[in-house]
């Protein structure tokens, strides 16, 4: 039987405990963790029951971003721990599933789905997931976070990220969590903007008030507002700028640093998403003009016209070349599948 190593680096890791035998679960789910993450003494909240954990790890330059999913249990970092297996570093923990609880030396606090806990990893604390969990996580060193700006910080802070809506309660925390799913969530795929990630983090912990860090930030959470209204078509620069805290000339400006609007960024990403959804076969019985509705487009002339913009060619130009050189064996089934992530 093969343990889990640590990530390596620029490749997300995958581990999990199912189809382990079930009284080794929690020694090589500690083992792993200590070698991928954070060290941490694990036990069921249940004697009967078996732990049910998977984790997928990426180990960038500077960052480690995490997700974790498990059913109920807890897990504590003890002052024993800690002198062994150090970190020295920061950690962000992004609660998307199951209530939780966190004992730190100054109290105790209570998070919910939408919370973003932040904590020196090598202060002793226990966590518990009565209800299971879903979590991102992003380790920052030390080294890291002071290079940046940051200040340690001395209590463990509660953060509201979410769910999204608009205005979202804090635009940089959920633009973070977007872009630590997007590299290692269950659809992630291993891609990171590193400098955008340390941005969010910094922002997110000691808002910048200007300069290229603060810019950065700042376009990085309106791409993942973006992102996540992609599809409604009455998105425009206001509710952006409401939602990440900006005026409309502030967010032009941002947009500018960064060589593109609110029209171009939009039509960008909305054309990306149609791109996708126009190569995969399970989309093949959907009409050109349905695909493009669901992007955020308002018709279908307008779907075609900026498609043809930003891609040199028609909707259904791109269909047709796609259907030409994919597989017989990959020719659509008759199925409607999720939207692809945008």
């Amino acid at each position: 039987m093969s343990r889990a190593t640590p990530a390596s680096r620029g490749a997300v890791d995958h581990f999990s405990t199912r189809g382990l035998p079930a009284a080794r679960r929690i020694e090589l789910w500690e083992e792993h963790n200590a070698d991928a993450l954070v060290a941490l003494q694990c036990r069921m909240l249940e004697d009967d029951s078996a732990l049910e954990a998977s984790e997928a790890n990426l180990q960038l330059d500077r960052l480690h971003l995490a997700h974790v999913e498990a059913n109920p249990h807890a897990v504590e970092r003890t002052v024993r721990t800690v002198r062994a297996r150090p970190t020295e570093s920061v950690a962000l923990y992004f609660t998307l599933r199951g209530e939780a609880f966190f004992y730190y030396d100054d109290g105790v606090r209570r998070l919910r789905p939408g919370q973003l806990l932040v904590c020196d990893a090598d202060r002793p604390f226990l966590r518990g997931f009565s209800q299971g969990l879903e979590e991102l996580a992003v380790k920052v060193p030390y080294d890291v976070f002071r290079s940046a700006g940051g200040t340690m910080p001395r209590t463990a802070r509660v953060i509201d990220f979410g769910p999204p809506r608009a205005p979202v309660p804090n635009a940089h925390a959920a633009a973070l969590a977007g872009l630590v799913a997007r590299a290692v969530g269950p659809d992630g795929d291993g891609a990171a903007d590193e400098d955008a990630l340390l941005d969010l983090v910094t922002a997110v912990l000691v808002p910048p008030a200007s300069g290229a860090q603060a810019a950065g930030a700042h376009f990085a959470a309106a791409e993942q507002y973006v992102r996540q209204w992609l599809r409604d078509p009455t998105m425009s620069a206001r509710r952006i700028a409401d939602a990440i805290g900006l005026s409309e000339r502030q967010l032009s400006r941002v947009l500018a640093e960064h060589g593109t609007s609110v029209p171009r960024l939009v039509a960008r990403r909305r054309v990306e998403m149609a791109s996708r959804m126009l190569r995969m076969p399970s989309y093949a019985e959907q009409t050109v003009e349905t695909i493009g509705l669901r992007c955020g487009f308002s018709s279908a002339a307008q779907f075609s016209r900026v498609f043809r913009e930003q891609a040199g060619m028609s909707p259904s130009e791109a269909r047709r070349y796609a259907l030409a050189v994919r597989p017989l064996s990959a020719r659509p089934q008759n199925t409607r599948p999720p939207d692809p992530p945008a």
